[in-house]
């Protein structure tokens, strides 16, 4: 099958080839691909990182340079690679535990180890019915799409399009094991500011997550269910948010009065092209002229504490909040939390078992994420059409 026949699933397993939007045929995986960004290990790799993840637009290695700067600041080294190591191994424990033999290869789109790598390696250890996990938990090009995109690209490459198959474990956004992390670290800094004597009014919950261009925004999701205002990726992030604040209230008297807002970070675009707003650092530079008087910022798109938190919100929304007198405390991410780990095998095990949509965990209201992707779900309209696996080609 190639990646460009309309109206079929490519790379798919036949359980997921028909296209249905939950696969409820349990497939009998042979090994768990373990799908992230990647990121560099020393100074000399920095820039060739940012090349590669600037792949196809042109920027010269000077403009790189002045974006390099966070990742100089730690020696030239993204927290991402250690951190899904220790993931890793603690994946294959949890499956171990759980009685499910599976090995776990680990393969990245920017950097080493490269996806390019991995899948020949499992092909040829004879693992050619892959389930991959990507370590982003929400809807849109970037975060779900593009690394669709790249395992159909690297199956073609690689000539192994005809013999290996990979389907996609769902967008995770609300499984209880993903969001235990921000319920107790929310609930935790709440009371830790109540003790302290912070009238819950002066309190301030920003949940922040990575923004996106505003097209890319609303084009993420399923086309024919109405998102609202950013589409999915924004509906997400926002019914996380209410679930995690709704949790929050219930379990702390006085809590209801805190308010809280969806806040974005990391932007990379030209000034003219939109992304979702508004600005982390912009909204706490805001906060005492709205009373406030204490901070909690809640790392909700991101899955552990890789660049984007370290930077972004560690140095720079701190320093934003120091300026502006603030008190300051950012929540955990779930990282390698027993919850979460033991939240992949869940996901893992409902594409083993074929277990339907009504009987998946979820904490909020919106309709079950998909096992395989509806046409033109997440494209990137900028990028023009490319093949994607683990999705319904248009």
């Amino acid at each position: 099958m190639t990646a460009i026949e309309p109206n079929v699933v490519p790379f798919a397993s036949p359980a997921a080839a028909g296209g249905d939007p939950y696969v409820t045929t349990p497939v009998a995986y042979d090994a768990i691909l373990l799908a992230s960004f990647g990121g560099p290990e020393g100074q000399e790799d920095v820039i060739p990182f940012l090349r590669n993840v600037t792949r196809g637009r042109g920027i010269p290695d000077e403009r790189l340079e002045e974006v390099a700067h966070h990742y100089r600041h730690f020696g030239g080294v993204s927290p991402i690679n250690g951190q899904n190591r220790v993931l890793k191994d603690a994946l294959e424990k949890a499956l171990v535990a759980r009685g499910i033999d599976l090995p776990v290869y680990w393969g990245n789109r920017n950097w080493g180890p490269y996806l390019e790598d991995v899948l020949p390696e499992a092909s040829a250890n004879g693992h050619t019915t892959l389930l991959a996990f990507a370590t982003s938990a929400y809807s849109s090009f970037s975060s779900c799409r593009q690394y669709r995109e790249d395992f159909a690209r690297v199956l073609t490459d690689t000539g192994l399009g005809e013999t290996v198959t990979i389907d996609k474990i769902r967008p995770f956004y609300d499984h209880p094991g993903f969001v235990e992390a921000f319920e107790a670290g929310v609930r935790e800094s709440v009371q830790g500011y109540l003790d302290q004597g912070f009238a819950p009014t002066e309190i301030q919950v920003l949940f922040s997550t990575h923004s996106i261009p505003t097209a890319d925004a609303e084009r993420s999701g399923a086309r024919d269910i109405e998102w609202g205002e950013g589409g999915a990726y924004a509906a997400q992030h926002l019914a996380v948010s209410e679930w995690t604040m709704g949790q929050v209230r219930a379990a702390i008297p006085g809590a209801a009065d805190v308010p809280w807002e969806l806040v974005y970070q990391s932007r990379s675009g030209p000034a003219s092209q939109p992304w979702l707003e508004p600005d982390v650092c912009d909204v706490i530079a805001g906060l005492p002229a709205r009373g406030r008087k204490a901070v909690i910022v809640v790392p909700v798109g991101f899955m552990s504490d890789h660049m984007e938190v370290l930077w972004d919100l560690d140095t720079e929304a701190a320093e934003a909040a120091e300026e502006a007198g603030l008190a300051f405390v950012r929540t955990p991410t779930p990282g390698v939390r027993a919850a979460f780990v033991e939240g992949i095998v869940d996901l893992i095990e409902e594409r083993l078992q074929g277990r339907p949509n009504a009987e998946r965990p979820h904490v909020t209201d919106l309709p079950g994420a998909f096992d395989v992707c509806r046409p033109g779900c997440c494209e990137n309209v900028r990028a023009g059409f490319k093949p994607a696996a683990a999705g319904i080609a248009p």
